[in-house]
């Protein structure tokens, strides 16, 4: 989690390099929309700036500028002098005038001088009209002139300075636009760190894929440094670099968003912190920093906090991991602070190779496989599918908290633990040591995210390809060699072309302006909310939200899951707490609870640990829900869940099985069974469901046997008592 963002794409445009003189590095920044923290919506970037080849700089953005009220004048105690000098003004002759005034051209370009876009000057013209037509009397000065126009002993455009004079009654910040300009001016990020600049730092890049040792050196740097910061992507891979540090003697503080721990007895900070890199400081000095997986420079959502880390650490040594594809962009980056890169190149320590035939069928599967999906519904089926036959499977997904998905890390790589099979997310690609055999894809399509907020399904990029399946066969593990491959026969081809398919280099980098640059914008526009300068909302009625308000409001204690929707909801309360740990060290007055409340996500990290690892049962017991509730379905959705599980029982009976019970319910019987049995076998239904299914059935056949019979006895020519409602 991070603090509310506005995200900018720094794209490099080529620098022109002349002798005698520094180089200029032009840069484009073009406007990205990004995450709001917490989901609370998303925020556009509060200022951009473009660069041209004068140097000038865009004007800020005007949407931010909320217009005054200026109300119309009433009847003045001294009376109309303008009119007395003159005479009284023609409504419609002065609408005339006005309505003239506002479509020159002329007026307009002028306008802009003075900093009123094309929606400014509407906004202050519509203002000044009203003013105008609405006024009793107007100040003498405008009065006189008005009354000259209508005689034609003025031109319409002697308006203007009473036109501007109005417009920055409304928008005060005209006054200071060239302040509001020189702040929006993005194109120079590294001037935005004095301490970085004031030192000659040493960039080095260790380049390589997945499992080559880039990291480890860079690491051991960080260990034999006096001092030292490591900057993560994710918080389990802090929590990692954290406890090995501590193991290996070196005192090591832990920064994330949401928790903060000093190992010094009397909470003197420590001289090493391994923290998420959104929680670097800039202004603490450190003799060696490592910023891992430098490639997410890039990222649309979080790429800004890459490149604040990147431009504005001080360490005397800065070392990068990361992927060959931000090679280009660090060194231009660097360019522009007058430092030189180091880059070193690894190799992988372990072979990887793809395999020339996909699984096919989920009873391939051997020990150490790992099936990859991008969905929580494939993981679902896949990981019920694999129960079915006999096996146990480890689970994990993004949305996991950290500690479950270390639990089923632990679960997978433990050699005596039955569970030999791991179905996961792509949460896999970084923060987890696992000891995999055999990367499966399930399906290659992923849904993401564009920079306008769409939802898109497309093939997964190499650099996707490659951070995934480098996960098989990690060096260390009891596994050599790795493996990969495609679940279906028809993704085999594509995945080789992926993998073979070189890596893009990256052109853009994230950037948002400073917390300084918003507290300038918040300076000269007083008026403005803080929604209009990030467009961010926050409620609050100024009162603590403690430890009991909270209890209330999640109503714990929880229960533990009883089917998938319940653990669904369970993440989402740990999602409600990590937000509360966050916003907690930023405003401990309204969140003063923070140790209780981390107390109480451990206890529900547990309950949701027992869900996932139980989470064929609760599969189970929600499809089984689905079966209860088909009769009380309308018809069409009756169909259309049965043909649902039509389908799912087609693909069932066209995977061959051996070795398990499932065989009976493939085998050649499987026909003279009863749909029942079937149900049951399939652990669609359990044995006692079953009893309360006859059971319920065989009351409500007798309730409509009575009433039939009851509805027999009347005879012809009586009338027929009115019947009641048919409650099936």
């Amino acid at each position: 989690m991070s603090l509310p963002r506005c995200t900018l794409l720094w794209a490099r445009l080529p620098a022109g390099r002349q002798a005698g003189h520094r180089a200029t590095v032009c840069c484009a920044l073009r406007t990205h929309i990004g995450p709001f923290a917490g989901a609370l919506g998303r925020v556009p970037a509060v200022a951009s700036a473009s660069s041209s080849a004068s140097g000038g700089s865009k004007a800020p953005n005007t949407s931010l500028f909320v217009p005054l009220t200026v109300k119309p004048q009433g009847p003045s105690a001294d009376g109309d002098v303008g009119a007395e000098l003159t005479r009284p003004l023609d409504k419609n002759e002065v609408k005339k005038i006005l309505d003239k005034f506002y479509k020159r051209k002329e007026i307009q370009k002028l306008g802009a001088d003075y900093g009123l876009d094309a929606r400014l000057f509407h906004q202050a013209f519509i203002s000044f009209r009203n003013y105008i037509m609405q006024s009793h009397s107007l100040d003498v000065d405008v009065h006189i002139v008005l009354n000259d126009i209508c005689f034609s002993a003025a031109h319409v455009d002697d308006l203007f300075p009473f036109f501007l004079r109005h417009a920055k009654q409304i928008f005060p910040v005209l006054e200071c636009k060239d302040d509001l300009r020189k702040i929006s001016d993005l194109r120079i990020p590294p001037n935005w760190y004095p301490e970085a600049r004031a030192i000659r730092r040493k960039i080095i890049f260790h380049s390589g894929p997945t499992n080559s040792g880039k990291t480890y050196h860079a690491i051991q740097k960080y260990l034999s440094a006096k001092s030292g910061v490591y900057c993560g992507p994710l918080k389990l891979l802090a929590h990692e670099i954290f406890e090995k540090t501590n193991t290996a003697g070196v005192p090591c503080d832990l920064v994330t968003g949401e928790e903060r721990v000093t190992v010094e007895p009397d909470g003197k900070q420590a001289a090493h912190v391994a923290c998420t890199v959104e929680m670097c400081s800039v202004t603490t000095p450190y003799e060696v920093a490592v910023i891992d997986e430098i490639q997410m420079i890039k990222d649309p959502a979080r790429g800004w906090a890459w490149t604040r880390a990147l431009l504005g650490l001080c360490a005397g040594e800065v070392h990068l991991c990361g992927e060959s594809a931000a090679i280009d962009l660090v060194t231009e980056l660097m360019y522009t602070t007058g430092e030189e890169v180091e880059v070193r190149n690894y190799d992988r320590l372990t072979p990887i190779s793809i395999l020339d035939h996909a699984l096919e069928s989920l009873d391939n599967l051997r020990s150490g496989d790992c099936i990859v999906c991008f969905s929580k519904n494939d993981i679902y089926s896949v990981s019920r599918q694999i129960e079915i036959r006999g096996l146990e499977s480890a689970v994990i997904y993004g949305s996991l908290p950290p500690g479950t998905k270390l639990a089923q890390a632990k679960k997978f790589n433990d050699p005596n633990d039955p569970c030999k099979i791991l179905v996961a997310t792509d949460a896999i690609g970084m923060g987890l040591n696992l000891s995999i055999r055999r990367i499966i894809f399930y399906s290659l399509i992923k849904p993401s995210i564009n920079e306008k907020g769409e939802k898109e399904i497309e093939p997964i990029t190499t650099s996707q390809a490659l951070q995934i399946a480098g996960r098989a066969g990690r060096f260390g593990s009891k596994f050599k060699e790795g493996e990969v491959t495609t679940m279906n026969r028809e993704d085999l081809n594509l995945l080789k072309e992926i993998l073979t398919r070189p890596v893009e280099p990256i052109r853009a980098a994230g950037l948002h302006p400073t917390a300084e640059q918003i507290e300038m914008f918040a300076y000269h526009l007083p008026d403005t909310t803080l929604s209009n300068l990030i467009f961010a909302r926050q409620y609050s009625r100024n009162e603590p939200l403690t430890f009991a308000w909270l209890r209330r409001y999640i109503k714990w204690p929880l229960l533990p899951p009883k089917n998938i929707k319940d653990l669904m909801d369970l993440e989402a309360v740990h999602d409600v707490l990590d937000l509360y740990l966050w916003l907690s060290y930023r405003f401990m007055d309204m969140f003063p609870d923070a140790s209780l409340i981390r107390d109480l996500q451990k206890e529900l990290d547990g309950i949701i640990q027992d869900g996932v690892h139980n989470i064929t049962r609760l599969i189970k017991i929600s499809e089984t829900h689905k079966l209860l509730h088909l009769e009380s379905l309308p018809a069409g959705s009756q169909s259309h869940l049965s043909g649902t599980l039509k389908s799912q029982a087609r693909r069932m009976r066209g995977t061959k099985t051996s070795g398990s019970k499932a065989a009976e319910l493939h085998s050649s019987e499987a026909g003279e069974k009863s749909l029942a049995s079937r149900l049951v076998q399939q652990g669609l239904l359990t044995p006692d469901m079953l009893k309360q299914l006859e059971k319920e059935w065989l009351t409500q056949r007798t309730e409509q046997s009575k009433e039939r019979t009851g509805s027999g006895s009347y005879s012809k020519g009586t009338r027929r008592k009115k019947k009641e409602p048919d409650l099936d």
